[in-house]
């Protein structure tokens, strides 16, 4: 009853399935310990000390060890702790599994430690060498690059809870023909990404929406104000993508990671002593509380944007083993409210997810990802229009611009 093409990809349901679950597993693992690592180092130990885990020395202590410890694992383990971030895109090809122990290393102890960078990019790296590596030895007939497609797939649909980012990513990406249509494609990695979504939804669902106020109607001033926030919000993000190479070639001139990351990790305590707890760590949990909080000013969420914007340039620059989605979502988010905050005539749904989607579109340069995560920050049907429609001049001014990432020659 089925067409051949119809049998070849049910062949490739297993596989596509057991690297979602496997992806999300891996994510989930890496994130508890560094849960647990991290109530260590910033309740437990400061509990017992009887000093306060928001105080700034102990900030600027936890951040500085943290740098030295990182760099420690670089410097000493195989592999030097796998790809810098800010050298390689988001899904790239696999690396040695040998450098994957002091990758994992390095990403727990940087997540414990308040390093301001998300999961993401290692956590990808991870899960694309491992499938890569294990597919080679039981399907050895299929292409390493499949095993790539099915596992930064499912990484994605675990990290944000849903397969839809996988779709729009890969939609993109792989090209359809005559002989192969695109949703051939597009099946496998949908069935990876759906049972990583699913599986990391029964275990910890990803909390990327804001309580905020619902867009009642589209107004053409709203697209227009939106916009505004849009171009606000690059503007701001291309001055990051300036800084991070030059700070990264500037801070290599040091040579010896370890010293290298001590010294960046001494800059993101000063930074986090400026900014407060809040502008510490991945941002996904603390983005939350910058929602929550209703006695902020039009000055502290500025502070909070810069600070935190200023956080990822530094751990980026410095080889800290991080991905920089997540971080740029939290600013965002605080230049939405205080946009909101400073204009309040403004819808916060309009400024907050324009905000976000800006962002968003300097540090990734993918439209549809950038799409995708404004509309799950503020999830209103109502705004899709807006954001449609505002996206495309936010694109026109980013063609051709340079990308947050480090060219070779400053490796």
């Amino acid at each position: 009853m089925l067409h051949p093409r119809a049998r070849t990809l049910l062949l490739l349901a297993l596989p596509a399935l057991t690297i979602g679950v496997a992806s999300s597993l891996v994510l989930l693992l890496v994130m508890k310990i560094a849960s647990l690592l991290q109530a260590v180092l910033w309740s437990a130990i400061p509990g017992q000390l009887g000093i306060a885990s928001d105080s700034p020395g102990w900030i600027l202590s936890i951040l500085t060890l943290t740098g030295i410890a990182v760099g420690l694992v670089i410097r000493f383990s195989r592999g030097h702790g796998g790809p810098d971030p800010a050298s390689v895109p988001l899904i790239n090809a696999p690396v040695s599994v040998k450098a994957l122990p002091g990758l994992v290393l390095a990403l727990i102890l940087g997540l414990a430690g308040g390093v301001s960078l998300g999961p993401e990019h290692p956590v990808m790296v991870l899960n694309i060498a491992l499938a890569v590596a294990l597919g080679a030895h039981v399907f050895p007939r299929v292409a390493p690059l499949d095993w790539t497609i099915l596992a930064s797939a499912g990484t994605l649909g675990a990290l944000f809870g849903t397969p839809v980012a996988a779709a729009l990513v890969f939609s993109q990406t792989l090209t359809a023909s005559n002989d192969v249509p695109l949703w051939d494609r597009l099946l496998a990695p949908l069935m990876a990404a759906a049972a990583g979504a699913l599986t990391s939804s029964l275990f910890a669902l990803p909390h990327f929406a804001l309580p905020i106020p619902r867009y009642p109607q589209l107004h053409i001033v709203d697209i227009i104000s939106g916009a505004v926030v849009t171009v606000f919000a690059i503007a701001l993000g291309m001055v990051a993508v300036w800084c991070l190479p030059r700070l990264h070639r500037l801070m290599h001139q040091l040579h010896n990671p370890v010293l290298v990351l001590g010294v960046g990790g001494f800059l993101l305590g000063l930074l986090g002593i400026i900014g407060g707890p809040v502008t510490l760590f991945k941002g996904l949990d603390e983005m939350q509380q910058l929602a929550f909080a209703q006695t902020l000013t039009v000055t502290d969420y500025l502070l909070f944007a810069v600070v935190k914007l200023a956080a990822l340039v530094v751990a980026a620059a410095c080889g800290f083993r991080g991905g920089r989605i997540f971080p740029a979502v939290f600013v965002g988010v605080a230049l939405g409210l205080m946009l909101h905050k400073h204009v309040d005539a403004v819808p916060a749904a309009v400024t907050v997810s324009c905000a976000v989607l800006g962002m968003v579109l300097v540090v990734t340069r993918d439209g549809w990802l950038s799409l995708f995560l404004a509309a799950v920050v503020v999830p209103d049907t109502t705004l899709l229009p807006l954001l449609c429609i505002v996206i495309l001049p936010a694109w026109l001014l980013l063609i051709g611009k340079p990308m947050m990432i480090v060219p070779r020659r400053d490796q």
